[in-house]
């Protein structure tokens, strides 16, 4: 836990680390930030992860070289209840199948999917703005999305995520706490994770003033500002993958829970 905390202090003080963070959780959509923190502060080169069991699922072994030689996260217990310390290893360690990846390529059905999950993801209604000079623009006061449509598919992807994120945030205004600037780098990050995940081009968010957007805070806070960002990214990413391999749908799943985040 204490390294844990050290590597979480680390993310939200050191630019470049929330950067790597920003990267890393987006290879690894389903692990904690708290999971992220912990492989990262063990291996600096560390991408993609995973226990022995998660990569046998995937059709890959450890390699015999590497065997005690991963990083320790917390896993679920295998009675059901709490968590257990678990060996974890990155990809480089391991052997067999290829990873199934989905990248969003521009113009594709899956794509035109992506975009269209994002867009039902909006607390708001979203209207086309001829002449936008952005991709994507929240307003707070109309509580409106703009979409701009002269824009690549990857350049609209990444903003509209941003902007989607900027109007769950807001909640119709139900958040009276909401501000655009204060919020930003969270919704930046939300869109950073996702287009991560999905093999979109964006720039990284401008973290020049990382240090003092987080100064004062401590652990818990900051943890729980990381839980959000991570938690929204993953419910919309996880309805992204699922628009675009419907064969992977079972009778019963659980429907994403589509209210506006607080």
């Amino acid at each position: 836990m204490a390294m844990q905390d050290a590597g979480i202090m680390e993310i939200a003080s050191n630019p470049d680390a929330y950067a790597r963070y920003l990267q890393t959780q987006g290879d690894n959509p389903m692990y904690s930030v708290g999971n992220v923190a912990l492989a990262m502060a063990q291996d600096a080169e560390v991408t993609q992860f995973g226990t022995k069991e998660r990569w046998q699922t995937m059709g890959r072994s450890v390699l015999e070289s590497e065997k005690g030689r991963g990083v320790q996260i917390f896993a679920r217990s295998s009675f059901g209840k709490g968590y257990t310390i678990a060996g974890a290893y990155d990809i480089r360690q391991t052997q067999g199948r290829e990873p199934k990846q989905v990248r969003l390529a521009e113009g594709s059905k899956e794509m035109e999917s992506a975009l269209g999950t994002l867009l039902n993801y909006s607390a708001v209604p979203a209207e086309v703005e001829q002449g936008l000079d952005v991709p994507a623009y929240y307003d707070s006061q109309e509580m409106k999305l703009f979409i701009g449509p002269e824009f690549s598919d990857t350049e609209s992807f990444a903003a509209i995520a941003t902007e989607v994120a900027h109007s769950r945030f807001h909640n119709k205004g139900r958040n009276q706490y909401y501000r655009r600037e204060e919020c930003h780098l969270d919704a930046e990050s939300v869109s950073c994770i996702l287009c991560r995940r999905f093999g979109v081009e964006r720039d990284m968010p401008e973290l020049s003033d990382l240090r003092e957007l987080y100064n004062g805070w401590g652990t818990e806070d900051i943890r729980q500002a990381l839980d959000c960002v991570q938690d929204m990214s993953k419910q919309i990413g996880g309805s992204i993958q699922r628009g675009i391999t419907p064969q992977q749908h079972t009778r019963g799943s659980r429907q994403p829970n589509r209210r506006p985040a607080r």
